[in-house]
């Protein structure tokens, strides 16, 4: 008898124990859950799957103007789900925090999960692409616009070694761009090359790094940059005027109207940085390109001015915005050149 009791007992709190257990497990859950992991931080993913957002820096600037600042955060507002890979020649080592910078900006990027800042060094990123040869004839200290045409040059060869999107450290991102494989124009039968976008090891970028190398023109403003984009696009496509704001297609490339990027015409750019009576919408534009190598005159946004460009930053950097532009950092006239 003894034992058939200690038995009903055992069985008894045997089942009561599965119970509070049970209870005590996410719902669905018995013996079989594992505990519920908390979420990781984004983890920096293989280069070649196509989906990161570069940006690049040629110079050895170790700290960020605003408006670099604004269009790196920008992009990892609007893609929170894509890694940034920002790119600075200055960097020496491979860490997110650089030991000897002290800029607000880029600590408040390397802050922002999806933001990782790197070093590169240009002749082991243009291994294996047609652009070593040229880099390694150029001499830098002959060439009037080394920053730029270097620029051009890697922007090429990180889009055909990893693929994904390029935009310049003055675009401001403002929604996701919905294509892949695209150019944007910034007028009618003229491409950019501030911003643009391609899988990995497309066909078109090579032949743009050939044609970089065997048309080399470096002392040709832009022709290293937007006009070797253009013609190489003509060289497959029968461009026409844009007609309303329709996007064309071509060669399963997508050349994107200059609504897209470039609503403010460079001729313009000014306006950015103008009180503007009614905000416009932008509802056509996927980014706003500041057109800051136009700005000789250094203009940037002003804590309290009301300007477009100050209501970007708001709306579009707001860390940036608090940091660099309101707050102690924020003196609203420091320099952004790129």
């Amino acid at each position: 008898m003894l034992k058939e009791i200690k038995f009903v007992l055992w069985f008894f709190f045997v089942f009561v124990f599965s119970v509070v257990y049970k209870l005590s497990r996410p719902s669905g859950c018995f013996f079989s859950c594992e505990p519920t992991p908390e979420p990781l931080p984004m983890q920096e993913e293989d280069l070649s799957q196509s989906r990161s957002i570069f940006f690049v820096e040629t110079t050895d600037r170790l700290e960020p103007p605003p408006l670099v600042s604004c269009s790196v955060e920008s992009a990892a507002r609007i893609y929170p789900d894509r890694p940034i890979r920002f790119f600075m020649k200055g960097l020496k080592n491979n860490t997110r925090r650089d030991s000897n910078s002290t800029s607000a900006a880029f600590a408040l990027l390397s802050a922002m999960e999806n933001v990782f800042i790197r070093p590169f060094q240009m002749e082991t990123l243009f291994e294996e692409t047609p652009l070593l040869s040229w880099y390694r004839k150029v001499n830098p200290a002959q060439e009037r616009y080394w920053v730029h045409v270097s620029s051009d040059a890697s922007r090429l060869a990180l889009i055909w070694k990893y693929g994904g999107i390029y935009l310049d450290t003055d675009v401001i991102s403002i929604r996701p761009i919905p294509v892949a494989n695209f150019l944007a124009a910034q007028s009618s039968q003229y491409s950019s090359n501030g911003v643009f976008g391609f899988p990995h090891h497309h066909g078109f970028i090579w032949g743009c790094m050939e044609d970089f190398v065997r048309n080399y023109r470096g002392y040709i403003w832009g022709h290293q940059g937007p006009s070797l984009m253009t013609r190489n696009l003509k060289a497959l496509c029968n461009l026409t005027n844009f007609h309303k704001v329709e996007d064309i297609s071509c060669q399963n490339i997508t050349f994107l109207h200059p609504q897209r990027f470039y609503p403010i015409p460079y001729p313009a750019w000014r306006r950015y940085y103008d009180v503007w009576k009614k905000r416009p919408d932008f509802n056509d534009s996927y980014a706003l390109h500041l057109w800051n190598y136009m700005n000789s005159e250094r203009k940037t946004a002003v804590a309290g001015s009301n300007t477009l460009a100050e209501n970007l930053y708001k709306t579009y950097c707001p860390t940036t915005y608090k940091t660099l532009i309101q707050g102690p950092e924020g003196s609203g006239h420091l320099q952004q050149n790129k």
